[in-house]
């Protein structure tokens, strides 16, 4: 038969239905109009993709439904609404246009039942129904009705007709229902489709029943919640909601957009969590952190460099390089309105004054200042902090730090760097990179905080005894200022200016009862103490306060204490320092040295003798392998030009050479006494006497010529002290020595030497 057709858009309809639907469409509006002028018959095609708006022959179900038109109303905006019923079940022969509507030869096409056994049917029939009454009683809203009309069906192929109408299937589900030929497969899907319902009504049912069961339990908290705050607040113990709090906090906070979203989620997961349980301990702590750390808030600086010298001037005696850098550092910041970014590093022996001097910077820069000791340090945690997921985490000592400061700017000093270390749970100095480098500690990630934290606004000054144990890339991003040992001078005028007053504070006592004149002074410098800085000075001076407030208390008569060089003794005991003076008289053999140690410069004597014997170098005096190589360098040498000496050929193979270093128990090393063995040798060879007040530093190579050393301020001040009037120094020194003041280098006579050729007539008499 010839029929109009209709392509149906979310909807199937199927035989012996009777359902409306609208249509818009022209091509479907002119089939319903055809179908009236004809027998009121059409067919109804499902299209397979419901987003198409003017379909093809391909875009249809070739399976569908005959149907009679029963009622055509006409809505607004050109929509008609169609009332049909599905007659028959059809199939497309061939499409006869499909403009302006779609015309095809349609057949009929009932169900074949290919289900020969009575009994399999019946079997299959009941297997249906009973799903069905089990569907039933699971969803009431199916109706008992409904249900019952379809339990009477003792037809398999009627029974399902009507649960392809009357169960809640999808349309894709009834499609597929409705272009089954066999009655057997259309029994295998129906009850696949049905024992899907059932199941996701039972996986609904369940969810719905844990759902209402926590909110019984959590309606049960809020109810008991409630209940003691109630009690709180009629016995005065009424607390603001902690949650609540944190919000104003947030709300108060000078942070960016990030950083507040950040702590307003942690806040409403803390909501969440039952009161006094371990997780919401944690994440208060957590979000408690994060409010008190200081992300944007800053602290006004000194910008008067008058006023910064002044302050620093006032606090420490010396220490000019430093000075020098932070007053530098002022004027940029002064100019750029930010720092240069450098990371300062003092580097110096104990006592010298580097942690307070960064304290002083503090106070004249107007900064906030936090010490973070380094020292022993071994573990990468205690720089980037622990993971919130370990009882007891923490922030690292870097964010800790900024935390006590309270502002995104402070003085912060990273003490004794070159202690760090490292074991198997990581390297702390890797961890110092990011912290020191100011090209990215902008961005500073601490484990614990998890956001990342601005370092850039932090003045960072580390100190150090020594930048040997400090690896390489670290110190690479930090710039090195040397802080070197304290002229006897310099420790004159800090103990007279700070250390006598500071100890007076700190042992209770006044000016007029304590003073101290200023010969003693000097002599508890000279005598008394042997250092770099001025710690051991300052512990003299407190040794004196505490004797003097004995003796104030003991002797009532006595109103004030004066400690003068001939009563020193009497508080000290006797001198506890000796330094070696220059020889009396010229000897064979004998050369005066300098040495740098960690507690200041000193003089080596090396002594030379020389014996009948095979040939054999002895070297004694413990010393170490690079101040051997530098013995033998020597003697190479002298073997190499003895004849402009004088010296016969086979005078090293017929004596024995015994180069001694005293003080046998002190370890000694280095390349710098080379010159001077060299020298002690050829003059106990040569018979020649070496001046008694010279004295001479440089390493030796075995060419003669003469390379340049370190420590030369040390090594001076221990000259000088020694009484030596002459010094012979490498030649490549000289810009080193010209930055020393003429108080070391005063009443001595510097030679600058190149080669051992220049440095044996300056010591030879």
């Amino acid at each position: 038969m010839k029929l109009p057709v209709i392509a149906l858009r979310g909807v199937v309809i199927l035989p012996k239905m009777l359902m409306h639907f609208d249509i818009s469409r022209r091509i479907s509006v002119a089939a319903v109009e055809r179908a009236m002028v004809q027998d009121d018959q059409l067919f109804l095609a499902c299209q397979k993709d419901e987003a198409v708006m003017k379909p093809a022959e391909e875009d249809l179900h070739h399976i569908g439904t005959i149907a009679t038109v029963k009622q055509i109303l006409k809505l607004p905006n050109d929509t008609v609404r169609v009332l049909v019923e599905g007659t028959a079940r059809g199939e497309i022969v061939k499409m006869l246009s499909e403009s302006p509507f779609f015309e095809a030869e349609v057949e009929e096409a009932p169900y074949s039942n290919d289900i020969l056994n009575p009994l399999e049917e019946e079997g299959m029939m009941r297997a249906l129904k009973e799903n069905i009454e089990h569907f039933a009683k699971l969803t009431p809203s199916f109706g008992e009705a409904g249900a019952n009309q379809m339990l009477a069906i003792q037809s398999l192929p009627e029974l399902m007709d009507q649960m392809m109408i009357r169960m809640p299937l999808s349309n894709q589900s009834r499609q597929e229902l409705l272009e089954l030929d066999s009655t057997y497969a259309r029994y295998q899907l129906m009850a696949r489709l049905l024992d899907n319902e059932i199941e996701i009504i039972l996986f609904k049912q369940d969810i719905q029943e844990k759902v209402k069961m926590q909110i019984d339990k959590n309606q049960k908290e809020y109810l008991l919640r409630e209940q003691i705050r109630v009690l709180r607040t009629e016995l005065g113990e009424d607390e603001a909601n902690d949650a609540d709090h944190f919000e104003n906090q947030v709300k108060k906070l000078k942070a960016d957009a990030e950083v507040k979203e950040k702590i307003r989620k942690e806040i409403r997961r803390f909501r969440m969590m039952p009161s006094g349980s371990q997780e919401g301990t944690v994440s208060r702590t957590y979000i408690e952190t994060l409010l008190e750390l200081p992300w944007q808030k800053v602290q006004k600086e000194n910008k008067n460099i008058r006023k910064a010298e002044k302050i620093l001037n006032e606090d420490h005696y010396g220490l000019e390089k430093i000075k020098e850098r932070i007053l530098e550092y002022l004027a940029v910041r002064s100019f750029s309105g930010k720092g240069d970014g450098s990371i300062l590093c003092l580097v110096g022996p104990p006592g010298t004054g580097k942690t307070s001097i960064a304290r002083s910077v503090a106070r004249a820069l107007d900064k906030q200042y936090v010490r973070v000791s380094l020292g022993g340090v071994r573990d990468e945690a205690e720089i980037r902090g622990h993971r919130r997921t370990y009882i007891g985490a923490m922030p690292g000592r870097i964010v800790a730090g900024l935390k006590q400061a309270g502002v995104a700017n402070p003085l912060m000093l990273l003490d004794e760097i070159d202690k760090v270390s490292k074991d198997y749970k990581g390297d702390t100095s890797s961890a110092l990179l990011e912290v020191l480098d100011s090209e990215q500690n902008n961005k500073f990630r601490d484990h614990y905080v998890e956001i990342p934290v601005d370092l850039s606004k932090v003045l960072f000054i580390a100190t150090a005894n020594t930048t040997e144990t400090i690896p390489q890339p670290l110190l690479d991003r930090m710039d090195i200022i040397e802080v070197s040992s304290y002229t006897e001078n310099e420790k004159f005028h800090i103990g007279k200016d700070y250390l006598i007053g500071k100890q007076l504070e700190k042992n209770g006592l006044t000016e007029k009862q304590f003073s101290i004149d200023e010969a003693a002074l000097k002599k508890i410098i000279h005598n008394y103490t042997r250092e770099a800085g001025v710690r051991s000075l300052e512990r003299r001076i407190g040794d004196l306060c505490r004797k003097a407030a004995r003796e104030l208390l003991e002797q009532k008569e006595l109103t004030s204490v004066a400690v003068t060089v001939e009563n020193l003794e009497k508080y000290l005991g006797k001198e506890k320092v000796t330094y070696d003076a220059a020889n009396e008289e010229d000897q064979i053999g004998i050369v005066r040295g300098l040495a740098w140690t960690s507690v200041g410069g000193d003089t080596l004597q090396v002594e030379v003798n020389q014996m009948p014997g095979d040939g054999k170098l002895q070297l004694t005096g413990q010393l170490g392998d690079v101040m051997k190589e530098s013995a033998q360098a020597g003697i190479t040498y002298i073997r190499s030009v003895g004849s402009r000496y004088g010296i016969d050929d086979d005078y090293f193979e017929k004596n024995d050479i015994h180069v001694h270093i005293p003080e046998g128990a002190v370890p000694k090393d280095g390349p710098s006494a080379g010159i001077t063995m060299a020298t002690a040798v050829l003059s106990a060879v040569t018979g020649k006497k070496v001046k008694a007040d010279l004295a001479m530093t440089g390493e030796i190579t075995l060419r003669g010529r003469v390379l340049p050393v370190g420590g030369l301020k040390e090594k001076l001040l221990a000259a000088k002290l020694a009484g030596i009037h002459e010094v012979l120094v490498p030649a490549k020194n000289r810009p080193d020595i010209e930055e020393l003041s003429e108080e070391i280098t005063g009443g001595m006579e510097l030679v600058y030497v190149s080669s051992m050729e220049e440095v044996i007539p300056r010591s030879f008499v």
